[in-house]
């Protein structure tokens, strides 16, 4: 089974991602997006975002280009073992939502949505997800929890994005649309991650989205 967590900056993943692994009593293996240790294309992206790449970050294309190259990657990876749950902490709904909210504002761009779906789940031949989770965390507390992860951690600086409170919100909006369209596969819209243990346990359970 493959499950995507998916938020805004400070939304709570990589907690979430945690608890998941220490409830479930099951194979999990954790892969996180952008693998910026690992991949030259997510090294090039975080280079822009920090503004390293000239006017690199002003094209929404090119920067979700790179990040998708960077998943294209670790495509073999991301199919699950016999037995096994992927939990990917962030997939290609975050390429969608944050390039719908750039070029789209609070209305989205359902040109470029699309064109991720076509990028990613077309041309590079990604799985698509079993579960599709949307952290929805407040706005405004999951800014103030970036800031103060900035503040604690030289290295956790806010990039171009992080910094943008109302891209945050707007891709936060963008999420809610995918999820409702049921984007690349089902979702589970919440902010309660007892929630989100029970329907990934009930969804590796019953091998079917019919558990949710």
């Amino acid at each position: 089974m493959i499950v995507a967590i998916e938020g805004i900056d400070g939304a709570g993943k990589n907690t979430l991602v945690g608890r998941l692994r220490e409830a479930l009593d099951v194979p999990v293996r954790v892969i996180a997006f952008p693998r910026y240790e690992v991949s030259i294309h997510a090294q090039l992206a975080r280079e822009a975002l920090y503004g390293r790449m000239g006017d690199m970050t002003q094209s929404p294309y090119a920067m979700a280009t790179l990040f998708a190259l960077d998943r294209c990657g670790a495509r073999d990876d991301i199919a699950p073992r016999d037995g096994e749950l992927v939990i990917l902490d962030r997939y290609v709904a975050s390429n969608a939502a944050y390039s719908s909210a750039r070029l789209g504002g609070a209305e989205g761009n359902p040109e470029v949505v699309q064109w991720v779906y076509d990028l990613e789940f077309g041309r590079l031949k990604l799985p698509h997800p079993d579960l599709q989770i949307f952290l929805d965390t407040d706005v405004a507390l999951a800014a103030e929890r970036a800031a103060g992860r900035a503040a604690q951690d030289a290295t956790r600086a806010k990039d171009e994005y992080e910094k943008d409170d109302a891209l945050q919100a707007h891709t936060a909006a963008a999420y809610r649309r995918l999820a409702a369209a049921e984007w690349g596969g089902p979702w589970l819209v919440t902010s309660d991650a007892d929630r989100v243990i029970e329907a990934v346990r009930a969804l590796f359970g019953a091998g079917s989205e019919d558990a949710i």
